[in-house]
């Protein structure tokens, strides 16, 4: 009989969380939405044992009142929705993947987080390029999930397919996740966590950087300019809190900001004066990729309800108004904004993008505090700088440049590490975390 209480089950469980709600796609595309079902019915049964054994770490009032209120707002839109039914459906989705997240913000340490995404985000990697060579070596042939019934088998949209077979072409391979954006992803996500653990000492030199080297790769091959944007920004965001956070006096830290805030200028005033130039670079348009046209259709909705929005939906459901007569992009029905935050505001208006802001301006202050804060590592150490202390801040920066152009934000495992970092970085700063650790052991 498994035991639930103990910490390699709770590792075990929350790497199971992870990779469920990074790799979604993948438990739908292999084995239906049905096979999915059964997948997200045993984390939901989880995460309530989980949370149900710990009750004594669970306080409501303690966790962020943002994340809170963007959750009873989401419930209340029922009342005013103008799909009712499938508000009630993705409130629900929202409050199982909240209940998920929870699961594993309550009962891992920092240490324990980094090494669970380490395990995760290398499984991800190497599934989706052994996945792609089984593609390319053996069925020689673009693949369709297991799901999908295409209505005309001559014509079929390359959006549709869960690998099209590029790996020996060097075109943008998609993965386990079928979609090169979304793998691109992953691999900055990797790219943070693996540089984390390199530079931490926390696995072998050799290992650890070799599996850098791994993520590096994918983000080329993917090929994403949202992805190349996210990951200039979080070396821009770690160079700034590096800076920051070893400035041993007040006076050396005022400069440090100062610094830091003279960069910020430039780097805006550069990204103003050359954003035509900076999208012919990485491969884009003006319309980037068709983007535009869905934002400005989101946006016409959006100002019928401003205020209150349309109803909490998180993923539209393709077979309710409005969503039923929106645009389809490369053959295939588009299903959410591809911007976080339109994607708020059309379904839960100003009010919700004023809750949601909150949520995230208050989770990245608090990983900014973290970052650069010198924290307790030892009863002789006054304090000392920790890479570890980076993670929180350079992973939710990676998933806001995401929000710009994707809504995954707001859903699945975007959703769970939102739901991680707001409540860790809260209930559990490093500082405070490792102080409390070295209290355990001096009363010893």
């Amino acid at each position: 009989m498994i035991k639930t209480d103990t910490r390699s089950f709770r590792l075990g469980f929350a790497a199971f969380v992870l990779f469920t709600g990074l790799a979604g796609d993948f438990w739908r595309d292999a084995t239906s939405w049905w096979g999915y079902g059964v997948v997200v019915l045993l984390v939901v049964i989880g995460a309530v044992t989980v949370l149900v054994q710990g009750t004594d770490r669970i306080t409501l009032l303690r966790l962020p009142y943002p994340l809170l209120g963007f959750l009873a707002l989401a419930t209340v839109s029922i009342a005013w929705s103008f799909y009712p039914g499938s508000t009630a459906l993705g409130v629900t989705a929202q409050w199982l993947t909240t209940i998920a997240g929870l699961s594993v913000a309550l009962f891992l340490s920092w240490q324990d987080l980094l090494r669970v995404l380490g395990w995760v985000l290398r499984l991800i990697l190497a599934m989706s390029f052994v996945f792609e060579f089984i593609v390319s070596a053996f069925i020689r042939h673009p693949v369709l999930p297991v799901w999908v019934v295409p209505a005309d088998p001559k014509h079929i949209a390359a959006l549709a397919y869960w690998s099209r077979d590029l790996l020996f072409s060097g075109a943008k391979i998609q993965g386990i996740v079928g979609n090169s954006s979304l793998l691109g992803m992953i691999a900055l996500l990797a790219l943070i966590v693996f540089s984390v653990q390199a530079m931490s000492r926390s696995v072998g030199r050799a290992w650890g950087w070799f599996w850098v080297l791994v993520a590096f790769a994918t983000i080329v091959i993917t090929d994403s300019a949202t992805i190349y944007l996210g990951l200039v920004v979080v070396i821009v965001v770690a160079v700034m809190a590096r800076v920051v956070g070893t400035a041993s006096t007040p006076r050396r830290r005022r400069i440090a900001y100062a610094g830091v805030g003279g960069a910020l200028v430039v780097l805006a005033i550069g990204v103003a004066i050359f954003h035509d130039r900076i999208l012919s670079v990485v491969g884009k348009n003006d319309t980037l990729t068709g983007r535009t046209d869905i934002w400005n259709a989101v946006i016409q909705l959006a100002q019928q309800r401003p205020a209150f929005g349309w109803g909490w939906v998180s993923y539209w459901t393709p077979w309710v108004e409005p969503f039923k007569s929106f645009l389809h992009k490369g053959g295939v029905q588009v299903m959410h904004a591809h911007n976080a935050w339109l994607d708020v505001w059309l379904q839960l208006g100003i009010l919700g993008l004023i809750v949601f802001g909150a949520l995230v301006l208050s989770t990245l202050i608090r990983a900014w505090i973290m970052a650069v804060t010198p924290v307790i590592v030892s009863r002789q150490a006054p304090g000392s700088w920790s890479w570890l202390a980076m993670l929180p801040l350079l992973l939710l920066v990676a998933e806001l440049v995401q929000s710009l152009a994707e809504s995954r934000l707001l859903i699945e495992g975007g959703w769970i590490m939102l739901v991680v970092l707001a409540v860790k970085t809260k209930l559990s700063p490093l500082g405070v975390e490792t102080v409390a650790r070295v209290q355990e052991r001096a009363l010893r």
